[in-house]
């Protein structure tokens, strides 16, 4: 019995945010590989969500990405954190040629209160997934990101990338000394098309993803 309310617990603040913070791994590891921004040598093959995916063997790409991750972790923890973006620039114009937006919603109440085993049943609660739906629901983003090649215009010139981290505006809010205000890279109007991605939702967070890119004069 003690073994099937365990395994009936809704997923926590914490193990959402562990599948969210490894969701943009993986998924900022695809990007790149797909989009051509790395070579593709320097990626090896591993398997998650029932896909292979593809990662990055770059010593100093992964400490870039850890560093990164583990604030964005952190800020996940706090709900403060509602946007992730992946901006690919072009290195000899400096101009954005994709921008990967991540949008997230965090549900307070889900924090604040919390299901309790064994407890009363909240009326018109939704229910509560587990950790395989949404593995399933981030499976079919993947699949996305992976055929992305179909219909975004082929980078053919030397890209760079880089991340930025949107935050509730609030003085609450810890920025460490190497983080900063930072250009949008928003593509201009009228050169842009938008494609709305699959989103996938824990009990907590909810994800929303879309790719902007730029298009010919």
């Amino acid at each position: 019995m003690a073994q099937k309310q365990r395994t009936n617990q809704a997923i926590t603040l914490k193990g959402s945010t562990a599948l969210v913070t490894e969701f943009f791994e993986y998924g900022v590891n695809s990007i790149l590989y797909q989009r051509g921004v790395y070579p593709s040598d320097d990626f090896r093959m591993v398997k998650k969500y029932g896909l292979p995916m593809l990662v990055t063997g770059d010593d100093n790409l992964k400490e870039y990405l850890s560093t990164i991750l583990s604030q964005v972790q952190e800020w996940l923890l706090s709900s403060s954190i509602n946007r992730l973006v992946l901006a690919i620039k072009s290195i000899e114009t400096g101009e954005t040629l994709e921008r990967w937006q991540f949008d997230i919603h965090t549900d307070e109440s889900a924090i604040n209160n919390p299901s309790l085993p064994g407890g009363p049943k909240q009326q018109g609660k939704k229910k509560e997934k587990t950790e395989k739906e949404v593995q399933g629901e981030i499976r079919e983003i993947m699949k996305q990101i992976t055929s992305s090649v179909t219909f975004l215009p082929i980078l053919e010139e030397e890209c760079t990338f880089t991340l930025l981290a949107y935050t509730n505006d609030s003085s609450d809010v810890p920025i460490p000394a190497t983080w900063g205000d930072a250009d949008p890279h928003l593509i201009d109007r009228g050169k842009v098309e938008q494609v709305r991605l699959r989103s996938f939702s824990t009990n907590v967070h909810s994800l929303e993803a879309m790719v902007a890119y730029r298009v010919g004069e």
